[in-house]
């Protein structure tokens, strides 16, 4: 089981722009499963692979209750989007904090499965923000970017106070 260093924000690294996979071959399949064993061991519910410091647009999720439900999403785009949800996140690249946010509360994406086959997926709630949530990380995007700038610096302050402590 190989588990990937997550990337942990301020890192300049979380804000580089993922390119798209052109063939999905043993090598994209590896990486999804340490991708995956990242996740689950970390533990969390979705993992970018601009998190681990690969910028390519593969994200995975598993928001089932049992943990054994791996989704992933190759090149993933969101062709429709409605309602609204707030709901609190959290990422495995900023540890410790949660802060509500607004995404859309059902999304439906197309993106290519682990064997290359092209693929719509629709979601609500949980895994739509999810969704969402991993694509901004394709992006360059982190969620707190999405709050308030005082918010911002407050995180931005206690992370940095946490890492003097353990240092």
């Amino acid at each position: 089981m190989s588990k990937l260093t997550i990337l942990l924000y301020p890192d300049k690294r979380l804000h580089t722009v993922a390119t798209p996979v052109l063939r999905v071959n043993d090598e994209i399949r590896n990486l999804i499963k340490d991708m995956g064993d990242t996740m689950y061991g970390a533990p969390g519910v979705g993992l970018a692979a601009t998190q681990v410091d690969v910028h390519q647009r593969i994200i995975v999720i598993d928001t089932s209750p049992a943990r054994d439900n791996l989704r992933v999403f190759i090149n993933p785009e969101i062709v429709e989007a409605n309602g609204v949800a707030d709901c609190e996140e959290g990422c495995l690249s900023v540890p410790g904090i949660y802060e509500k946010t607004q995404r859309a509360q059902h999304v439906r994406v197309r993106a290519l499965d682990a064997t290359g086959a092209t693929f719509e997926h629709e979601a609500d709630g949980l895994e739509a923000v999810c969704i969402q949530h991993e694509m901004d990380h394709l992006e360059g995007k982190v969620f707190v970017e999405r709050l308030s700038r005082m918010k911002q610096q407050r995180i931005l302050a206690k992370l940095k106070k946490r890492q003097r402590d353990t240092e």
